[in-house]
C-alpha cells in the first residue's frame, strides 16, 4: 500500500508539472497565449504549479506589436514562466524585413570628402553623376573614427568638379557641433570618407518583446528575427560613441573645463537606440538557446533595474546594432561626461556565457557585439566573437578614474578576432573608467582587421582606454604581429586619458 500511494502521488505530481502548460500553434496569438497564463496567476489557478510553460509550435509568428510580459504575469523560482519552442531554428517569432540600401556613389567602397565645413554645415564632395544628383531620399553615411553618421541630404549644390551637400535637422546641427568624433581632412586615410545611398522609405516594427517588472522568465529554443530601424529615416544618425545616437550636444568654447575634468570640453545627451528584446525592472530573466537573427538595431538589451539574469547557449548573427546591451549610458536627461555613481547598482550580476557573436554592428559600423554601460558583479565568459566593425567585448563607461559603483567584472575564456573591420580606436576587448577588482583573464584575441578605410593603427586586442583602471590583466592569448608589436595593449597614452595606477598586469 506504501508503495502503491507513492506511485499515485508520482503521478499527480508529474501531472501538475505540466499541467501549466498553453500550447500556441501557427496562426494562434502569442497575446492571447501570455494573457490565459497571466490569468492563470491572477487567480492562483492549480496551473501554477511548478510553473507555467507556453510552448510555441514549429512556425512562424509574425508580429504586430510587441509582446509585452507585465508585473501581472510574474513568475516565482518554484513557479516561473518559461515561454519556449518546439525548435530554436523553426519556431520564429519575428517581424518585418529589414530596411533595404542601395550605395550609388561610389559604387563600391567610400570616397575622400573634399572639405568639411562647421560654420555652413555643409560637406563637399566630388560631383556624383547626374543619376545620383537626380535621386530623392539621399543618405550620407560618414567614416568617423571609431563612429557612423548617417545624414539625410537636403540640397546638392554643383559646382563643376565639386558638389557642396547640405543636411536636414535634427543630425545637421548634431554632426557640425559636437567635436568628438568628426571628420578630419587630410592626414589619416579614412576618417573623412563617405557614400551616398537612397533607402527603401519604409517603417516596420522594430520591438518584438518587452519584459517590464516581470521576474522569473525563461525564454528557451527560439528563433527571434527580422527588426526595423527607423530612426535615421526621420532624424538622421549621429552617434557619440558605441551606436549612442546623440539628441543634444556642443563644445563649450569659452570656458571648456569642469570641476571634475578641467580639460572637458565637449558635453552631450544621448539616447537609447531601440532593441528587438528589452528586459527592464526586472530580475531572473534568461535566455537559453535562442537564435537573434537579422535584427536591425539592438538584439537583447538590459537597461535598468535588472538583475541575476543569465544568457547562454544562444547565438547572434548578422545584427545592425549591439547585438547585446546592459547596463545605464547615462542616458539623457543626464549629460554623458559626469561621473555617477548609483548607476551601476542598477545593473548587477548578468551573466553572458557561452555563446556565439556572429556579424554585428552591419547597419551602425560603430556598435558592438557585447556592450556594458554601467554594471557591476556581471561576468562575460566562453563566447565567440567575430566579424564586428568596431570592438568586441566592451564594459564601463564614464571616461572617469572616479568612483562609478562599477567594479566586480569578469571577462574571462572569450575568443575574440575579425573586430576593427570598418572603423578604428577600437580593440577586442574594450575598457573604460574605474571598475575595482575586476578580471580580464585567459581570453584569446586576433590582432585588429585590415580595413579598409582606417589606417592609423588605433586598434589594440585590449584597449584599455579613458581612465581604465582596477582590472587585473592574466593570461590573455594575444596575436603577435610583425609589423605591430606593441599593439597588444594599449597601456597609455599622451595627455590624460591613460589607465590608472591600479591596474595588475600578470602576463
Amino acid at each position: 500500500m506504501k508503495h502503491l500511494l507513492t506511485s499515485i502521488f508520482l503521478l499527480l505530481t508529474a501531472h501538475l508539472s505540466y499541467a501549466g502548460e498553453i500550447i500556441v500553434n501557427p496562426g494562434e496569438s502569442l497575446h492571447e497565449a501570455l494573457r490565459k497564463a497571466r490569468e492563470w496567476r491572477r487567480t492562483n489557478a492549480p496551473q501554477c504549479h511548478g510553473g507555467i510553460t507556453i510552448t510555441i509550435k514549429a512556425g512562424r509568428y509574425y508580429m504586430n506589436e510587441p509582446l509585452f510580459i507585465r508585473p501581472e504575469d510574474n513568475g516565482t523560482e518554484e513557479s516561473p514562466l518559461v515561454i519556449r519552442g518546439e525548435e530554436y531554428t523553426h519556431t520564429i517569432i519575428c517581424g518585418d524585413v529589414k530596411q533595404q540600401h542601395t550605395q550609388l556613389f561610389p559604387k563600391e567602397g567610400m570616397e575622400r570628402m573634399i572639405d568639411f565645413n562647421t560654420t555652413d554645415r555643409t560637406i563637399t564632395i566630388p560631383t556624383p553623376p547626374k543619376e545620383v544628383l537626380e535621386t530623392k531620399h539621399l543618405e550620407m553615411v560618414v567614416h568617423q573614427r571609431w563612429a557612423i553618421a548617417i545624414l539625410r541630404v537636403k540640397d546638392m549644390i554643383v559646382q563643376g568638379d565639386k558638389t557642396v551637400v547640405s543636411f536636414m535637422e535634427p543630425e545637421s546641427r548634431l554632426e557640425f557641433e559636437h567635436p568628438w568624433p568628426q571628420p578630419v581632412i587630410g592626414g589619416e586615410r579614412g576618417n573623412s570618407s563617405f557614400l551616398l545611398r537612397t533607402t527603401e522609405q519604409h517603417d516596420g516594427i522594430e520591438k518584438l518583446i518587452i519584459v517590464d517588472g516581470a521576474n522569473y522568465v525563461q525564454f528557451k529554443d527560439l528563433t527571434i528575427e527580422n527588426t526595423c530601424w527607423n530612426r535615421p529615416l526621420h532624424k538622421g544618425h549621429v552617434t557619440l560613441q558605441g551606436g549612442f545616437p546623440l539628441i543634444d550636444a556642443y563644445k563649450l568654447k569659452e570656458n571648456p573645463g569642469l570641476p571634475w575634468d578641467d580639460g572637458l570640453e565637449n558635453q552631450a545627451w544621448v539616447e537609447r537606440p531601440v532593441s528587438a528584446v528589452t528586459v527592464r525592472n526586472a530580475h531572473h530573466v534568461d535566455f537559453e538557446g535562442i537564435l537573434f537573427h537579422h535584427l536591425a538595431a539592438t538584439a537583447l538589451d538590459y537597461v535598468y533595474n535588472v538583475s541575476d539574469c543569465t544568457v547562454t547557449g544562444c547565438g547572434f548573427e548578422h545584427i545592425g546594432g549591439t547585438a547585446i546591451m546592459a547596463g545605464s549610458f547615462a542616458e539623457s536627461p543626464m549629460e554623458v561626461h559626469r561621473p555617477y555613481t548609483h548607476l551601476a547598482e542598477r545593473c548587477k550580476n548578468i551573466k553572458v556565457h557561452r555563446n556565439n557573436f556572429l556579424w554585428c554592428g552591419e547597419e551602425d559600423w560603430g556598435a558592438v557585439a557585447i556592450g556594458f554601460g554601467y554594471v557591476k558583479d556581471c561576468t562575460i565568459s566562453e563566447n565567440w566573437v567575430a566579424h564586428t566593425n568596431y570592438s568586441g567585448i566592451c564594459i564601463g563607461w564614464g571616461w572617469t578614474p572616479l568612483d562609478t559603483g562599477m567594479k566586480n567584472n569578469r571577462i574571462i575564456g572569450n575568443k575574440v578576432s575579425d573586430y576593427a573591420c570598418q572603423l578604428y580606436d577600437a580593440g577586442g576587448i574594450y575598457t573604460l573608467s574605474n571598475q575595482p577588482n575586476s578580471f580580464i583573464c585567459d581570453n584569446e584575441i586576433s590582432q585588429p582587421a585590415k580595413a579598409p578605410y582606417a589606417t592609423n593603427y588605433r586598434g589594440f586586442c585590449i584597449y584599455l582606454d579613458a581612465r581604465t583602471d582596477g582590472f587585473t590583466i592574466d593570461n590573455n592569448k594575444t596575436a603577435v604581429s610583425a609589423d605591430r608589436p606593441d599593439r597588444l595593449i594599449r597601456r597609455d597614452e599622451i595627455g590624460d586619458n591613460h589607465p590608472g595606477p591600479n591596474i595588475i598586469f600578470k602576463q
